[in-house]
């Protein structure tokens, strides 16, 4: 099962935690910018200790994640309804299969997702592929396109304890509201929590 991989950053998903990912269309982010994070995270000199890692870990994805609710450059087809449904429609398909969804949004250009991974789980790195595979095929079908529309890789991160959960939920569910979308989260129509 794949548990660890590495592509530009490291992605580790292990069967029993629970597990924040946001993904993103392809080309929501120039290639200039993408570049500009990746080597201001990877340019902090020596061994950090796990707070100072996580620490720096958080900085870069909040300007990541600032940058693509700018929603300056690139796609933003996940802002059509009828894209939106589909990848709302996806995300549930898989929930008591794959994973148990805590909660999600999606925005113009990307997606939160907070998943809890069962001990049996399937490994959410194919799940995740999967995913995007059906959904990116359908949504192309429906814009009358073709090429890649997810990007490959997405942003992940084990959650460690409940009061991390918290405010990782919170973050979610109040993207919208943080982006000016909307004064009240309950009113995105993207936005799902359960119950």
């Amino acid at each position: 099962m794949l548990i660890y991989y590495q592509r530009n950053l490291p992605h580790r998903l292990p069967p029993g935690e629970t597990i924040f990912v946001t993904f993103r269309l392809a080309g929501s982010l120039p290639l200039e910018m993408m570049t500009a994070l990746q080597q201001e995270f990877a340019a902090v000199p020596g061994a950090d200790d796990e707070a100072a890692t996580y620490a720096r870990q958080r900085r870069y994805f909040g300007k990541f994640d600032a940058q693509l609710d700018a929603a300056h450059a690139g796609p933003v087809w996940l802002g059509q309804p009828a894209i939106a449904q589909l990848v709302q429609q996806a995300l549930h398909f898989s929930d008591g299969r794959n994973y148990q969804l805590v909660c999600y949004c999606l925005m113009a250009n990307h997606v939160h997702l907070v998943v809890c991974l069962p001990d049996n789980a399937p490994s959410l790195a194919r799940t995740l592929q999967s995913l995007k595979g059906y959904t990116g095929r359908a949504a192309n079908a429906l814009l009358g396109r073709t090429g890649h529309f997810w990007q490959r890789e997405s942003y992940d991160h084990v959650v460690r304890n409940g009061q991390e959960l918290e405010r990782v939920i919170a973050y979610v569910v109040n993207n919208p509201v943080k982006a000016g979308l909307t004064n009240d989260w309950q009113q995105w129509p993207y936005t799902y929590w359960a119950p």
